[in-house]
């Protein structure tokens, strides 16, 4: 799997060290993008996600899962 375009990535996430200490967030929000692997970890859904947080679209969340994927697929060595 290739890796997502980090640019395409910037599109839904940003972080500013004069905001919320420089912690990555879903751009327009102050919803921090660990605040999606917490709501995964406890057993969530991202659609749960969604409807907690508004201010945060699909697009970014698919984004940020499709990110995440291909960054683990890539540092799995095969077997």
């Amino acid at each position: 799997m290739n890796r997502p375009d980090p640019m395409s990535l910037d599109r839904f996430v940003h972080a500013d060290a004069a905001r919320m200490g420089g912690e990555l967030v879903f751009r327009g929000t102050r919803v921090p993008v660990k605040a999606l692997f917490d709501y995964l970890r406890a057993g969530k859904s991202a659609n749960e996600f969604l409807s907690d947080f508004d201010g945060v679209s699909t697009d970014a969340v698919q984004a940020v899962l499709a990110f995440a994927e291909a960054d683990i697929i890539q540092r799995v060595p095969a077997a």
